[in-house]
C-alpha cells in the first residue's frame, strides 16, 4: 500500500489525475447544463403540445357538459360516441385524457388502467386550473399512477357565458418524455466514457513524454553527486521548455566536468609545486642534522633552504591572491583612473630588474592623463606582471617596449620584448596555472607559474582579454580597456 501511495504521488500520476479530473468535471458541467436547458425546452414544447390537445378535447367535451349530461355520470359514461372520440384522440395524441367536473372528479378517462376506479384530481391542482385557466405539473396525480407523469390541465369554459363547466387533464404516457431522457442519459454516459478514455490515454502519453526527461535528470543528478560528469541528457529533438532544460542541463554538465578537470589539474599542479621545495627543504635539513654535510658547507645549504622557503611562501601568497581575485567585481564601483600614471609607476618600480638585465626601455606613454574604467591596483598588477615576465625572458642588452595608444574609444596597452620565439602550440598555455616551459624552468627558477594566470584572471574580471603573439624572436602582449 505504501509503495502504491508513493508511486501515485509522482508527477506523472498527478498530471494524469488532474487532466482526467478536469475532463470529467467539464463533462459533468456541460452535461448538467445541457440536461437543464434541453429538458426545460422539451418540457415547454411538450407542455404546449399537450395543452393544445387538452383545449381541443375541452371543446369536444363542452357540448356534453353544457347539456348537463355530466350530472348523470352513468349517461356520460355510456355515451359510446364520445368514448370512441376521446379514445381516438388519445391514441393519435399519445396522451390520456381525464374529463372532470369543476370539483376535480374524473367523469371519463381514456386510460384503460383507470377503469372501475374512482379518481379525483388533487384539489390544489383543480383550484389552480380553474383560477388560471390552465396549469402543468409532473407528479403521480395523487397516487393514481405508480410513477410521476407530466400532466396539463385546461378549464372547459362556455365561450358565450364564460362559465367554467369542468376541466380536461391531459396526462402523458411513460414512453414519451421519460423514455427519451433515459436514452439520452445512456448516450451521454457512453460518450463521456469514450471521451474520458481518450483524454486519459492522451494525457498518459503527454505526461510520460514530460516526465521521462525529468527522471533522466534525476538519475543524472545522482551520478553527478557521485562524481561522474560524463553522463548527458537526450533532448529528443524537442524545441519546447523541456528541450531547453535538457540543453541547459548538458551545458551545466560540461561546465561541471571542466571545473572538475581544472580542480584535479590544479591539485596535481599545486601538489607538484609544493612537493619540490618541501622535499628540498626536508632533505637538506635532515642532511645537516645527520652531519652528512660538512660544517663548512652548511651555510651554502642553509641558503638553499631559505630560498626554497621563500619560494614556497610566494607560491602560497599567489594562490591566495588568485582566490581573492575570483571573488571580486572591479567594475561594480564604476571608478576611473589615470592609466598613464599607473604605467609610469610600474616602470619606476621595475628599474632595478631592468638594469640588472641590461635592458633598454622604449616607452610610448602619452603625457596627458587617459582615464579608463577599472580597478587601479589590479590593472597596475597586470602591467607589472607582463613587464616583469618580458624582462625575465628578454635577451640581455635588448630593448623592452611599453606603449599606450588610443583607438576606437579604447586604451590599448602593449608590452614587447626580444627573446626566444614561443611555439604557436604553447601560446594558449601561457596563461594556465603553474605553466612553465622548458626555457622558463631553466631561467626562472624562482617563479611559481601564476603571474600570467593572474593577468588573465584580472582582465576577465574586467570583461577584457589578453592577446599574445610571438614571431621572429619578438613576443608581444596586448590588452585594451574602456576609456571614460
Amino acid at each position: 500500500m505504501k509503495r502504491i501511495q508513493e508511486r501515485t504521488q509522482s508527477l506523472y500520476w498527478r498530471q494524469l489525475f488532474v487532466t482526467a479530473g478536469m475532463v470529467l468535471l467539464t463533462l459533468c458541467l456541460l452535461g448538467a447544463s445541457f440536461f437543464s436547458l434541453s429538458y426545460n425546452y422539451a418540457r415547454g414544447q411538450q407542455g404546449e403540445e399537450i395543452a393544445s390537445k387538452a383545449r381541443v378535447m375541452s371543446q369536444l367535451s363542452l357540448s356534453y357538459l353544457e347539456n348537463g349530461r355530466y350530472l348523470d355520470i352513468e349517461d356520460l359514461q355510456d355515451d359510446l360516441d364520445f368514448q370512441r372520440l376521446a379514445s381516438f384522440a388519445a391514441i393519435v395524441s399519445d396522451v390520456h385524457f381525464l374529463i372532470c367536473d369543476t370539483e376535480g372528479h374524473v367523469l371519463l378517462s381514456t386510460d384503460e388502467t383507470l377503469d372501475g376506479k374512482t379518481v379525483t384530481v388533487p384539489p390544489e391542482r383543480t383550484a389552480r386550473i380553474l383560477e388560471h385557466g390552465s396549469a402543468s405539473w409532473r407528479d403521480d396525480l395523487g397516487g393514481v399512477y405508480p410513477q410521476k407523469r407530466f400532466s396539463v390541465g385546461v378549464a372547459a369554459v362556455n365561450p358565450v357565458t364564460m362559465e367554467q363547466v369542468g376541466e380536461v387533464v391531459a396526462v402523458s404516457t411513460l414512453a414519451s418524455l421519460d423514455s427519451m431522457w433515459q436514452g439520452f442519459i445512456g448516450l451521454f454516459f457512453m460518450t463521456a466514457f469514450v471521451v474520458l478514455m481518450i483524454a486519459f490515454m492522451a494525457s498518459s502519453v503527454t505526461a510520460m513524454r514530460q516526465v521521462k526527461p525529468i527522471r533522466e535528470m534525476v538519475e543524472a543528478t545522482r551520478r553527478y553527486a557521485e562524481g561522474d560528469f560524463d553522463i548527458r541528457m537526450n533532448d529528443y529533438g524537442r524545441n519546447d521548455e523541456v528541450g531547453e532544460l535538457a540543453a541547459s542541463f548538458n551545458a551545466m554538465a560540461e561546465s561541471l566536468q571542466q571545473t572538475e578537470r581544472q580542480r584535479r589539474e590544479f591539485i596535481a599542479n599545486i601538489s607538484h609545486e609544493l612537493k619540490t621545495p618541501m622535499t628540498t627543504i626536508a632533505g637538506y635539513t635532515d642532511a645537516i642534522l645527520d652531519g652528512a654535510i660538512p660544517p663548512e658547507n652548511e651555510e651554502q645549504y642553509l641558503r638553499i633552504i631559505s630560498g626554497e622557503s621563500r619560494r614556497l611562501s610566494r607560491l602560497v601568497r599567489r594562490m591566495l591572491d588568485v582566490s581573492q581575485l575570483q571573488a571580486i567585481d572591479p567594475l561594480r564601483s564604476g571608478a576611473h583612473f589615470d592609466l598613464c600614471e599607473s604605467m609610469r609607476r610600474v616602470l619606476i618600480s621595475m628599474e632595478k630588474k631592468i638594469t640588472d638585465r641590461e635592458l633598454d626601455v622604449e616607452a610610448s606613454i602619452p603625457e596627458g592623463p587617459i582615464l579608463v574604467l577599472g580597478d587601479n591596483d589590479l590593472i597596475t598588477q597586470v602591467i607589472y606582471n607582463l613587464l616583469e615576465n618580458a624582462a625575465k625572458f628578454a635577451y640581455k642588452g635588448s630593448t623592452l617596449y611599453l606603449g599606450l595608444t588610443l583607438r576606437d574609444g579604447r586604451a590599448h596597452v602593449t608590452v614587447r620584448n626580444c627573446g626566444d620565439t614561443i611555439p604557436a602550440a604553447e601560446l594558449p598555455q601561457l596563461f594556465e596555472r603553474f605553466h612553465k616551459s622548458d626555457k622558463s624552468r631553466s631561467e626562472d627558477k624562482d617563479g611559481v607559474g601564476l603571474g600570467l594566470y593572474i593577468v588573465k584572471t584580472i582582465l576577465e574580471q574586467h570583461k577584457e582579454r589578453i592577446n599574445v603573439t610571438s614571431e621572429s624572436g619578438v613576443t608581444t602582449f596586448s590588452f585594451s580597456l574602456t576609456t571614460e
